[in-house]
């Protein structure tokens, strides 16, 4: 049983910078960690994910270049940092994992219904 919390949304302007934390209890070791993020009206969609024990990353390509995804298996916490954000970021954000291994130690799924844990999530609003 893994459980995660999330912290560090909030309101700011078109440009700034945010950065979302997401620390996990339990032994995430092998899973895949990824933040989703759900605007009003739409479905959840994935951001980035990372797998906990291998380096293998993914972003979404509405994110790549502005979003970091990051880990730190001491304080086993993931870390989303998002730059140049834009009012269409604007959505609440879910850490997430999967535990399966999908017989690779790189895959990282992208859909939503893979994910067998989730935060409660955090609001992040851009403003133009």
């Amino acid at each position: 049983q893994v459980q995660l919390v999330e912290s560090g949304g909030g309101l700011v302007q078109a440009g700034d910078s945010l950065r979302l934390s997401c620390v996990a209890s339990g032994s995430p070791s092998n899973y895949a960690m990824a933040w989703f993020r759900q605007a009003p009206g739409k479905e959840r969609e994935f951001v980035a994910g990372i797998k906990w024990s291998a380096g293998s990353s993914k972003y979404a390509d509405s994110v790549k270049g502005r979003f970091t995804i990051s880990k730190d298996i001491d304080k086993n916490t993931v870390t989303l940092q998002m730059n140049s954000l834009k009012p269409e970021d604007t959505a609440v954000y879910y850490c997430a994992a999967d535990r399966t291994t999908y017989g690779t130690s790189t895959y990282i799924n992208t859909r939503a219904s893979a994910y067998d844990y989730w935060g409660q999530g955090t609001q992040v609003t851009v403003s133009s």
